[in-house]
């Protein structure tokens, strides 16, 4: 029988990330050594809307985003970052001030992806009170079977692709205090990736809308003090030393 770090190393050779299994042995892992991406992987292919053909421009931009997402969010130093320009590499999310690799590293893509310029009382997820670590636990919880996103169309090629994106997943876990619903949360957004000659990303540019997102999150009013404090708990809870990675 594969011991624990056998079978991750193992599971780490990923169909739809292309640098998982091709790491030098001192890139340096947030949680010890790279992600299992099973669960997620299984929800992708069995909910996707699109299967691009192998080698096609659709599933190189799939995958790129897919290989950017896992670094950001399993590797704990940029200069082991092989998806994008370290030097020039920008972030923006609905036209908000752009951020550096460095300070989307230290916020995690779901923070950075969800910080909003609106007052404190209007906002559905306080992004400027979540870590790094919590901002994660709380979206694993409420999509225990993964957060899967997909290419919807690609408008142009390199090197300004411009392209429509799903995310979806089950609300089958809490979030916040809200009960789940089983249901499905979905939503759509455009991109455009500015990439250099060797196709790692320069800028960036994520649009979508987050009310499609917490519509879905928020359906069911939140339980007793006592319930939500329980939820909060669970949500801090870590599995293995190498994570199951439940994004995209």
């Amino acid at each position: 029988m594969a011991t624990e770090k056998e079978t991750s190393i193992e599971a780490a050779a990923d169909r739809y990330r292309s640098f998982l299994h091709e790491e030098a042995n001192n890139t340096q892992w947030r949680h010890g050594g790279p992600p299992i991406y099973d669960a997620v992987n299984k929800l992708f292919e069995d909910g996707r809307k699109r299967e691009w053909p192998k080698g096609s421009l659709e599933e190189t931009v799939q995958n790129a985003i897919k290989s950017w997402e896992m670094e950001l969010s399993h590797k704990t130093r940029l200069q082991d970052f092989r998806t994008i320009n370290p030097e020039k590499f920008k972030l923006f999310v609905n036209g908000r001030e752009g951020l550096s690799g460095e300070e989307t590293l230290k916020l995690g893509s779901y923070n950075a992806l969800l910080k909003t310029s609106l007052p404190k009382e209007f906002q559905y997820y306080k992004a400027d009170e979540e870590s790094f670590e919590s901002s994660h636990d709380v979206f694993r919880s409420a999509f225990p079977r993964g957060f899967a996103w997909e290419v919807i169309t690609v408008f142009s090629g390199p090197p300004v692709i411009a392209f429509k994106y799903r995310h979806w997943g089950f609300f089958e876990g809490p979030f916040r205090g809200h009960a789940p619903t089983g249901e499905m949360v979905e939503f759509y957004g455009m991109g455009i990736l500015k990439v250099d000659e060797t196709l790692r990303a320069e800028e960036v540019e994520i649009y979508y809308d987050p009310a499609e997102l917490f519509a879905g999150l928020l359906k069911k009013p939140v339980r007793s003090s006592s319930n939500a404090d329980q939820n909060k708990q669970s949500t801090t809870i870590h599995g293995c030393p190498f994570s199951k990675d439940n994004v995209m």
